[in-house]
Order: structure tokens, then C-alpha cells, then sequence
């Protein structure tokens, strides 16, 4: 077990020793769409992109974006007996508009208990012109900001499977524009992906640790109606893993990923309704635990193989 006894890095832990209290987030839903939707990069979207994306949550994106702060954090407060807030563009591609309008609806989210900003994008929607922006409004409304990136796989060919529409190479470009900016990077994760194998989770955990990225948020498959996915899914041309190689591959990454990386998510959460597969017909919150008894009985915490770093074939040389 780690020094402080952990079995893995929590996100409310690391949220309660920046802000020195809990945070909750809320969701902002923006009338927008993503360039591998409107022809620029692809037509189709995501595979596993439902018309909504992943905003099932979310209010209207007819409601202005402070009316959606007001709402949900009146919610939030009342249920929790909440302070302090994060805004957090959730669905969609939130970069991915004229940057005067970006402007406007990131201040607009802006109030005296938001404590910072969370901004959810795709790796081939970031530029320094729009980091610039983010820069002024963190020191300008002394709030911090941070990105949310879509990756889900570091495998190549999965991602052309998938539909991104980017490769790892604009992940990458992504993540060292945004250091150069001082921003919290949080990296989405698909870890049960039908193309990719323990070996592509090892090799992400690796990726994401030597990249220094700061939170990690893992998604287990969904398969929403009406999507790609869900064409292959009933006509049996892809195959799913079992509930336990899920739970394999969580504790395998974790054991993989530095100490350091905040854990937002171990497994997504989707409405039945929308869904013609989720999470092995079991709530999120009991494959959680099963993860965590399972890292208890192995032994197994958060950074337990990450030995790979900082020159470890000589490691041994005195």
C-alpha cells in the first residue's frame, strides 16, 4: 500500500486538499458540435456518440449558461449543503465555437462560488489562441481553470475504429500546449474498448504518467441506441469484455499509473433507457466496490508498477 494508505488517488481527495472542503461540479450544456460531425475531420462522430453525447444530465442548452449555474448549483446546494463549485463544459466539443462566443460563455458561468472552470474538448480542438483566453479569465476572475480531454485509447488503430478523427499525436500536442499555460489536464479513458487488450492499458497508464497529466477519468464501454457502436453491437460483430476483465483492467492501470494522478471515475454511468448496454446490467457504484475489495485482497494500490520512469534500464548502475 501506498505511503498514505491509499488504495488509489481519489478526485474528492485531491478537490478537498486544493479548495480545503468538497467541490461539486456543474454540468454546463452549450448548443454546440464537434468537427468529426459536421464534415471538418468526419461526418459520423464517435462510434459510441449518442445525438445528446454525453450530457445525459445535463439541463437544456437552451438555458443560458448562467440560468444552468443557477439551476444545478440550487440543486446541488440544497441536496449536499454545497459551497463551492466547478463549472464544467461538459458536453460536446467546448472549444469548438468562435472564440469571442467561448469568451462569453465561460465568463458567464463566472460567479463568487465558482472556484474554477473545467473546459471538455477533443485533443485537435486546442490552440494557443484559446488557451490565451483562458489565461486572462483565470487572472482576471482569480479562478482556476482546467481541460478535460477525450482520448479513450492510445492504440492507433482503435482510434481510426472509433471514428476520433485525431490520433495520438494531436493528444500529445494538446497536453504539452496546455503545461505551457500552468492548466490541469484531465485525460478520458475508455479502458474495454472491443479492439484493445491488456497491453494497450498498460502502455496508456504509461503514456498518461510520463505526460504528467493530473486527473484521470475512466470510462467502462456504454452502448448507446442509435449510435455506430450500437449498429455493430446488434448485428454481433464486436465482442464485449466480461464485467471481470473490466475489473482487471481498472486495477491493472491504476497499478500502472503514478501516485500523483487523481482518479475522477472508475467506471460511466448512462440511463438505461438510452442504453442498449451498460456496465454488465450492475450499478456503477457496486463495480466500484468490487474493483476496490478485489486491490485490497491482491494487495494491489496505485502506482504499484509504475518503475518504468526516469531512465529504469540503469536504475540498478551505482
Amino acid at each position: 500500500m501506498t505511503k498514505d494508505n491509499r488504495l488509489y488517488y481519489k478526485y474528492s481527495d485531491y478537490l478537498r486538499n486544493k479548495y480545503g472542503e468538497k467541490v461539486y461540479k456543474l454540468p454546463i450544456n452549450l448548443d454546440l458540435t464537434c468537427p468529426n460531425r459536421d464534415g471538418c475531420v468526419g461526418l459520423e462522430g464517435c462510434i459510441f456518440c449518442s445525438e445528446v453525447g454525453t450530457g445525459f444530465e445535463s439541463l437544456s442548452n437552451k438555458l443560458s449558461v448562467s440560468s444552468q449555474i443557477e439551476k444545478n448549483m440550487l440543486y446541488i446546494e440544497k441536496k449536499y449543503k454545497a459551497q463551492k463549485f466547478i463549472a464544467y463544459f461538459q458536453n460536446f466539443t467546448n472549444t469548438y465555437m468562435p472564440i469571442k462566443e467561448f469568451e462569453k460563455a465561460v465568463i458567464d458561468s463566472i460567479n463568487n462560488r465558482i472556484v474554477e472552470i473545467a473546459i471538455s474538448t477533443r485533443p485537435d480542438c486546442i490552440s494557443d489562441s484559446y488557451l490565451e483566453v483562458l489565461k486572462k479569465i483565470e487572472k482576471d476572475y482569480n479562478v482556476n481553470i482546467s481541460i478535460e480531454l477525450g482520448l479513450q485509447s492510445v492504440n492507433y488503430h482503435t482510434l481510426n475504429k472509433i471514428n476520433r478523427g485525431h490520433s495520438l499525436a494531436e493528444y500529445i500536442d494538446a497536453v504539452l500546449r496546455i503545461k505551457r499555460y500552468d492548466f490541469d489536464i484531465c485525460t478520458h479513458m475508455i479502458l474495454n474498448l472491443p479492439w484493445d487488450d491488456m497491453t494497450d492499458v498498460i502502455e496508456s497508464a504509461k503514456i498518461l504518467s510520463v505526460l504528467d497529466i493530473n486527473q484521470i477519468k475512466l470510462h467502462s464501454l456504454y452502448i448507446a441506441k442509435n449510435t455506430s457502436l450500437a449498429d455493430l453491437y446488434n448485428k454481433e460483430l464486436i465482442s464485449l469484455a466480461s464485467k471481470e476483465d473490466y475489473i482487471d483492467r481498472v486495477i491493472t492501470f491504476l497499478e500502472y499509473i503514478d501516485k500523483n494522478i487523481a482518479i475522477q471515475r472508475l467506471v460511466s454511468r448512462a440511463p438505461a433507457e438510452e442504453t442498449l448496454f451498460c456496465n454488465w446490467n450492475t450499478s456503477w457504484w457496486k463495480i466500484k466496490d468490487e474493483i476496490e475489495i478485489k486491490m485490497e485482497e491482491k494487495s494491489s494500490y496505485q502506482g504499484k508498477q509504475c518503475n518504468y520512469k526516469n531512465g529504469s534500464a540503469i536504475s540498478h548502475i551505482k
